[in-house]
Parts: structure tokens; C-alpha cells; sequence
């Protein structure tokens, strides 16, 4: 199906219809991975239509897939290991872990995002109960007067993960900067939670056309760091875990077709040519550089 009007992605906001829809599908799988229950309604039938619209759409959901279930793991871990008593959730789009997860009751989750999806979600998820404390926020993250405002909110005072799923890859490496250096300045973020992909990424999906087609749908992706995650050194961040998008399809066996085939490959390369290429994309957990420590000004 060629896509028009309806079906193309129009902006970054929609792109949460489109992985909605991912959700949803491996929640309808009988050896599903998680089970979201409100994924379809929240995708309703532009999601679908989004997804039906792309060429091979219905096989393009896994690293959404292992996004999802690596987050997850991380957030539960972080609450139940590391003290973690509020959530932090920047340009949060569907999301609906504080509705599916277990959580404490007394968890302070802030769901971030622009007014027109809050608004969206609010109204999709109306009547349902969040098992924790959720408070939905309207924000513009471009803007420094309403990260300034958002930073000052007194759940920011007791230590908190900060997610920013599906965001960074949108922004410009300054607006990235800043949103780094930002959040280093509230002492109680001990941890952040983020995805993250590489130029090896970005020439792939160049010769694929998906830069072209999202550039061409105002929802060009940006953020494609040469340094990896010692990007975020100078601001005070360093990677304490990095799950490989393509090293977890396999564990979790959720893969692109022919990964059978790209693994045995991958077995016979040099090792630093296989490194690089499992840090293609990934899930990163980053904490903050100790006092002394480079790139942390004490």
C-alpha cells in the first residue's frame, strides 16, 4: 500500500502510533514477551494504517519490541534494586508502563510529553488506573522554560530514573547537550534510561530510504553520536550498561529475517568488527560521573 496523507507519518508524535501498534501485535502473540492491553486502542486504526503503509511494515516491529522489554526489565530493576521512588518519563507518547507494570503503590511516575499527545492519552486511558501515582504533564522539551519549570517539581527531590525512550534520535546534538547537561544539574536523577543508535545505523537505514521517508514526514531523525555513548562524559554521564538491539533480538528471539544467518556470520568476524556491529543500536543505562570524576564539575 503507497502511502498518502492518512497513512504516512506526519511528525515525531505519530511515530507513537506507529510503535503502539508493535505493541500491540506482540501482545496478541500466544508466547507473547509483555502484554499490553490497551496498545491496539491506543494505536487505533491510524496506527494500524501507518504500520500496513510501510513496506514490510508488519516485520519492521522488533526492535520495538526489544526496546519494550529492555526498558521494562531496567525500570523494574532500578525500583526494586536501587531505591528508584520516582519516574521521570520525557516525550512519553503511549506509553503505558504505570498501568501494566509492578510497581509500588507510592511511586511518583511523570509522564512527560507535547499538549496534543497528553491530551491523547489522558482521554485513551480514561478509566483505567495507574498502579502508582501519575501525574501527566504538558511540556515542550525544546523549550528551556518548560524543562526549567518541569525540573523544580518536588517528586524531582527523591531519587528518580529519568526514560527518554524513542526521544534522543529525534533532536539535534546541542538540543541532546542540553537536555544532558540539564538533567545532570538535578541531583536526585541517579539514573537514566535511554535508547541510542550510531552512524553505523544511520548509513543502513540511508541506503534502506528510511531517512528519506522521515525526513519527508517532519520526523527526521538527528541523533546519531560518532562518540557512542561518551557523548554524555562531558556532562557529567557514564554508560553503566549498553543492551545491544540486535545482541537482544536473539536472546529474546525476536529478530529481522535472515538472523540466523547474520549471527553465524557475525561469529566469524574480528572481534572489534563484531563489537561495533552489536552496538549498532542499543539500550543504555547511564548514571551520573562521581564527583572528581571526568566530565563532572564537583
Amino acid at each position: 500500500m503507497a502511502a498518502t496523507p492518512d497513512t504516512a507519518i506526519r511528525n515525531v508524535s505519530d511515530t507513537a502510533l506507529w510503535v503502539a501498534l508493535y505493541r500491540a501485535m506482540e501482545s496478541e502473540r500466544p508466547d507473547a514477551l509483555f502484554r499490553d492491553p490497551y496498545a491496539r486502542s491506543l494505536a487505533g486504526e491510524r496506527g494500524e494504517a501507518i504500520v500496513q503503509a510501510m513496506p514490510h511494515g508488519a516485520n519492521l516491529g522488533w526492535p520495538m519490541v526489544v526496546r519494550t522489554v529492555v526498558i521494562d526489565a531496567l525500570v523494574e530493576r532500578c525500583v526494586r534494586e536501587h531505591g528508584i521512588r520516582t519516574i521521570l518519563n520525557l516525550a512519553a507518547g503511549l506509553d503505558t508502563r504505570p498501568y501494566r507494570l509492578d510497581l509500588p503503590a507510592g511511586l511518583a511516575w511523570l509522564h512527560v510529553d507535547m499538549p496534543v499527545m497528553v491530551d491523547y492519552m489522558r482521554t485513551g486511558m480514561q478509566g483505567e488506573a495507574p498502579r502508582c501515582r501519575l501525574e501527566y504533564h504538558a511540556a515542550d522539551l525544546r523549550q528551556e522554560a518548560d524543562r526549567k519549570t518541569l525540573w523544580r517539581h518536588p517528586a524531582l527531590s527523591d531519587p528518580t530514573l529519568v526514560i527518554s525512550e524513542g526521544l534522543l534520535v529525534y533532536l539535534e546534538p546541542d538540543a541532546v547537550a542540553a537536555l544532558a547537561r540539564d538533567l545532570r544539574g538535578v541531583p536526585a536523577i541517579t539514573a537514566w534510561v535511554t535508547d541510542l543508535a550510531s552512524p553505523a545505523l544511520r548509513k543502513l537505514m540511508a541506503r534502506q530510504g528510511w531517512l528519506d521517508r522521515l525526513e519527508s514526514s517532519q520526523a527526521a531523525m538527528r541523533f546519531f553520536p560518532q562518540e557512542g555513548t561518551d557523548f554524555f562524559t562531558p556532562f557529567g554521564w557514564r554508560e553503566v550498561e549498553f543492551h545491544s538491539t540486535v545482541g537482544e533480538s536473539w536472546r529474546l528471539k525476536r529478530s529481522f529475517r535472515g538472523a540466523g544467518l547474520y549471527r553465524f556470520l557475525s561469529r566469524l568476524m574480528p572481534r572489534a568488527k563484531r563489537e561495533n556491529m552489536l552496538r549498532m543500536s542499543g539500550i543504555v543505562l547511564l548514571r551520573p560521573n562521581h564527583v572528581g570524576e571526568e566530565g563532572q564539575t564537583p
